[in-house]
């Protein structure tokens, strides 16, 4: 495997060479070995079994990752799948995404925020047993499989991998960023038992038949099918109106991704998509567009009608509440809400995980772009616990995206 990947390599990438050994004395009782590729099939083996051992989003998902390379036509001169190994043993998958974001060359992850969170895969035993300067050693010794750039910038990272501790402290320099809310419940009774006070079943009652008062509701899950493609054009056509009437650009439509989520939620691709979608009168009025792996459903997109006539019955959250009462289960045990803070995650979700993010400079310039974006970070973070003065710069800032902001300069 290792042969077939140097000779992949492309010619910039300096002394590095794919699969040599780093001397064991560097790293006391480890030798490392790296191999990088620009085919991802070519790391299918490695990534489908470090994939088995768990993963905290769809963006670890061989399957989620080949399909958004393929329909975002992501050149394979811009992919980059570096592998790090142990004693011959791979126990570290880096799938780099190579972009030049306004003049910076840097490496990132293949999708944005289109979910949640995102990390290396990783043999977690193996990673567990090693010192910190051996982890330490090994991304950097991966990091050096790169051809010439800025910076390496990983975003949404979990600071702790479950029952593992902090793994990834040694990627690079850390920069505490959001946090990425769970629910995770044994069955409905036990969901509704903890999280539902009595005037939470109450109100939710209430504009259940606030909205039952306007015409039939009926509540269904769509699979991988032909009926998904209408469903899917709905939610996009109403999560437009939402981002219109914020005053915000409609990332969907102008970086392109509408056709990534119709792809996905057809039959072959080896992504479990499933559509929960609530009508009134057979009119689509809510809908939320999942991803499971495992036991875990992701939830990466949601929609609700704008019509005003309708809001009283609060179809957004009716829709998510028919949502919990159907997942948990034997099948389901995790629904995953994504990061940011919102008032149906404070209302279901009973896990928080921090998150982070991770800068590896690899120029003097990557490394005055890392100072920059982390004081940009914490005046964010400053910003939004204030609330008077998350008032008075939401309608600049809304402004600036507006003139400014356009789809990702990505080459």
């Amino acid at each position: 495997m290792t042969s077939a990947l140097t000779e992949q390599l492309p010619i910039d990438l300096g002394d590095a060479n794919s699969g040599a050994i780093v001397p064991p004395t560097q790293f006391s009782d480890l030798s490392f070995s790296f191999s990088v590729s620009q085919n991802i099939d070519d790391v299918e083996p490695v990534w489908r079994a470090l994939e088995a051992q768990g993963i905290h989003s769809p963006g670890q998902s061989f399957d989620f990752i080949k399909l958004w390379v393929e329909a975002r036509k992501i050149a394979s001169n811009n992919q980059f799948y570096v592998v790090g190994y142990a004693g011959g043993e791979p126990i570290a998958l880096l799938p780099l995404h190579r972009k030049a974001v306004k003049g910076v060359r840097l490496f990132t992850w293949f999708p944005g925020a289109n979910v949640g969170a995102y990390a290396p895969l990783v043999d977690v035993d193996r990673l567990r047993q090693m010192s910190p300067t051996q982890r330490q050693a090994l991304w950097k010794g991966m990091s050096r499989m790169l051809p010439s750039a800025d910076l390496i910038y990983l975003r949404a990272v979990p600071i702790e991998t479950a029952n593992a501790g902090r793994l990834f402290d040694e990627l690079g320099t850390l920069q505490p960023f959001e946090t990425l809310y769970r629910s995770q419940y044994g069955s409905w009774e036990e969901c509704d038992r903890l999280q539902r006070s009595k005037s939470r079943r109450k109100h939710d009652r209430q504009q259940g038949e606030r909205l039952e008062a306007l015409g039939e509701v009926s509540f269904e899950e769509v699979r991988s099918g032909p009926e998904t493609t209408s469903i899917i054009d709905t939610m996009f056509t109403q999560r437009s109106a939402r981002f219109k009437a914020m005053g915000i650009r409609d990332t969907f439509v102008v970086e392109r991704l509408t056709d990534f989520y119709h792809q996905a939620a057809q039959p072959g691709t080896g992504v479990d998509v499933r559509l929960h979608v609530l009508r009134l009168e057979n009119e689509i009025v809510a809908v939320r567009y999942n991803v499971v792996w495992g036991k875990a459903m992701y939830c990466l997109i949601s929609s609700m009608s704008a019509d005003p006539h309708i809001q009283g019955g609060s179809p957004g959250k009716q829709c998510l509440l028919r949502v919990m009462k159907s997942v948990f289960g034997e099948e389901i045990g995790e629904f995953d809400m994504g990061a940011g803070f919102t008032d149906e995650k404070r209302h279901w979700c009973n896990v928080q995980v921090p998150l982070s993010q991770h800068y590896m400079p690899l120029s003097a310039r990557g490394a005055m772009v890392l100072a920059t974006h982390q004081w940009i970070q914490r005046s964010k973070g400053k910003i939004k616990a204030n609330k008077a003065l998350m008032k008075a710069l939401r309608r600049p800032i809304q402004l600036f995206n507006r003139v400014f902001c356009g789809p990702s300069d990505a080459s």
